[in-house]
This record gives structure tokens, sequence and C-alpha cells, in this order.
């Protein structure tokens, strides 16, 4: 997974960041992130994206090596996120031979993040537009809104290299000893998850091209097994779960709430159903979301909280539906020690989503589990179970 090899003609220069401790300001990164550039040598010769800022002088020298003393022509720019983009200047006034690639959406956002003329540097390209560099040629498809809407793919045609922008990336640096499909999804669902309309649009677009490796903006050079990569983006992005189980997440305050969702988690397991406990307040909330969109089902078990939810479920409801949470069954435990509201303000941030069915069964703890809890515990579970 982290051989960075591509071709006699397709140089890596991307740069590991082992320093970063939050991705977008908000993921963490525990293993860290690559910033993944390209460089195509031919006649005519094609830098593909830059890096982020933390990594310009480990690019520039990567990039140096890997032209062996020519100069580059082109710099293609894929999407123009600071974390792929902020070099763009930097490379412009470096290579001031060179002309910049881009969409004309592309342009209009260089404007906003540079003071850069660009006067006789541009090519501007539309969808199925090439560029031929010599024995290679890319060829442009447009990939509005995955997940910004100037973003673009490029597909070489000689050796099949899709170079994806942010599409099959990953967090972790590209040493890191990770199962690429955790890191993938959380990195999927959480950045580009909301989109999943226009990510099945570029799917089809790709569909039709003979792909022999993925090289993403982040995360490994991807030459194997390429319809497991595919097929996982064809999952997260219509929102199908990939397993039949129960995520039981819940928000508890004084360790009550957390005792009824631990117990129809082991009546759900007696009934032979796959089930995962989350602690909200404990869990990493993109690996929340995650978990969220890999199971069929959820039970969602939550304290009132001046007179709402406790703050940890409400955000986690929040993101979810940011992410166009859909196609799933809930069931709803609440607790309250005089005015239980946590059900119904559940509710009514879940019946915003699209194909999102809330079950009318709906437990209430009133400070802590007692024999009639019990049976309600045990009709919800039951119920979820049946579906």
């Amino acid at each position: 997974m982290n051989n960075t090899y591509i071709s006699d003609a397709v140089r890596y220069i991307g740069v590991n960041d082992k320093t970063l401790d939050l991705f977008e300001s908000q993921y963490k990164v525990p293993n860290g992130v690559t910033y993944n550039s390209y460089v195509i040598l031919d006649e005519k010769v094609a830098v593909m994206d830059t890096v982020d800022g933390r990594a310009t002088d480990q690019w520039l020298a990567n990039l140096d090596q890997a032209l062996e003393g020519a100069s580059p022509d082109y710099l293609v720019v894929s999407h123009m996120e600071p974390d792929h983009g902020a070099n763009i200047q930097r490379f412009a006034e470096r290579y001031p031979q060179a002309k910049i690639v881009g969409n004309v959406k592309t342009f209009s956002m260089i404007g906003q993040f540079f003071e850069l003329d660009l006067d006789g540097r541009t090519v501007e390209v539309k969808e199925g537009d090439t560029l031929e560099l010599g024995s290679h040629r890319l060829q442009f498809f447009t990939a509005p809104m995955v997940h910004w809407p100037e973003v673009m793919v490029s597909y070489e045609q000689s050796e099949g290299i899709l170079f994806s922008a942010d599409g099959f990336g990953k967090f972790g640096a590209m040493d890191a000893e990770e199962d690429w499909t955790e890191e993938a999804a959380r990195y999927y669902l959480n950045i580009v998850g909301k989109y999943g309309v226009q990510v099945q649009g570029l799917l089809k677009k790709v569909a039709a091209l003979d792909i022999a490796m993925i090289c993403p903006l982040h995360g490994p050079v991807l030459k194997d097994n390429l319809e497991f990569y595919l097929g996982k983006y064809q999952t997260w992005s219509s929102y199908e779960p990939e397993e039949k189980g129960v995520l039981v997440a819940y928000a508890s305050i004084h360790g009550n709430t957390a005792d009824a969702a631990g117990r129809i988690a082991e009546l759900l397991k007696a009934q032979g159903e796959t089930v995962e406990l989350m602690d909200l307040a404990r869990t990493d909330l993109s690996l929340a979301v995650r978990k969220a969109f890999y199971y069929d089902r959820m039970v969602l078990a939550c304290a009132t909280y001046d007179g709402g939810l406790f703050p940890c479920m409400e955000e986690f409801l929040h993101h979810l539906k940011s992410k166009n949470f859909q196609k799933r069954k809930i069931g709803l435990m609440e607790n309250g020690s005089w005015a239980p509201m946590a059900a119904k303000q559940m509710r009514a941030i879940l019946e915003t989503m699209k194909q999102v069915e809330v079950l009318d069964q709906v437990v209430t703890i009133r400070s802590a589990v007692h024999a009639d809890t019990m049976e309600q515990i045990q009709a919800l579970a039951e119920e979820i179970g049946a579906h």
C-alpha cells in the first residue's frame, strides 16, 4: 500500500505530514496525512497539483529531484483547497515559463487565494478536453462538489492512470500500518459524504475508462483490486449500509443511560445481531459518523440536559444531517428524572433526514433502569431486531 513507485515516466513527489493533529482543524489524524503530488515526464512535463504550505520545502526538493534538471511546462490544478493548492503561487514564480491548467472555476478561486498575474499563462479546460504531453495525454473530467465546485480529475490515457483529486483518499501517512477501508471511510464520509449524488455522477464518468491505477491527493496510490475501491465508493456514495447490524450510541451523564444502552446491546446480541456499543462523549465524532453509516440500524440513548439533548448527542445528530445521513432505521431511548425530552428532540432532528425510519417504540428511563424499564427495552430490542 505504501509503494510510491508509479512508472518510469510518472513520479510521486508528495510529502508525509506526521506532525498534523487535526485535518481541516477538526478530524483527528493519529497517523498523520499525506499531501500527494505527481510529475509526468515527457516531451512536455506536467506537475499534478502542489501540497499544503506545511510541506512546501520538502515538496520543492522532491520536485527538483524528480525533474532531473528539466523544467515543468504545466501545473495541473485538480483542487484548490489549501492542502493541495497552497503552493500555486510559489510554483508560478519559481517556473515563470510554466502554464497553469484548470477550469473556469479554478481560475476564479486562484484569484481569491493569491495576488498572482497569470496573464498569458493559463490553459482553461472543459469536460472531456485533452492535453498532449508527448506519448502521454491527459483527459479532464469535471467533478463539481466532490467536494468543492472547481474539482476536476485527470485521466492519463497511455498508462491508464486516474488522478482522482480527493476521491479515493484516506487519512494516515504513506507508511501507516492501518486498514485502508476504515480510514478511507472516515475520510470520505466526514468530508465528501454530503455529496453522494455528485460522487455517483463522477463514478459514472470514470466507469467508461480503462483504469490501471488511481493516484489520489491523500493516501496510497491504488494499483491492485481496483474493483474493491470503486465498489466501496459506490456503496458510500449511495448511502447503503456495509453490514446488517446495530450501532447503539449513547450520551450519558451519570451512567444510568449508559447502563440502559448496555442492556439493549446485550439483548440484541442474544438475538444474534451484530452490535457495536459507543459512548458519544468519549468517541471521536468522525468515527461515530463513520459507524452510523456502516450499519443498517441504530439505537440512540440520550439523557435529557437543560430541557434538550446532552451536547454530544446533539452534535452527533447534526453532523449526521450535514453528511446526508439516510436509509436507516432508528430506535430511541431517553432518560429524564423529571421531564424526559430527549426522544422528542432526537426524533425532530431525525425526521428532517431522508428515508430515516424512527420506530414508534420509545424507551423512557426515569433516572435509572427498573423492571418496567426492562420491559420497554425488551420491546424495543425485539422491534429493531425484527428489521
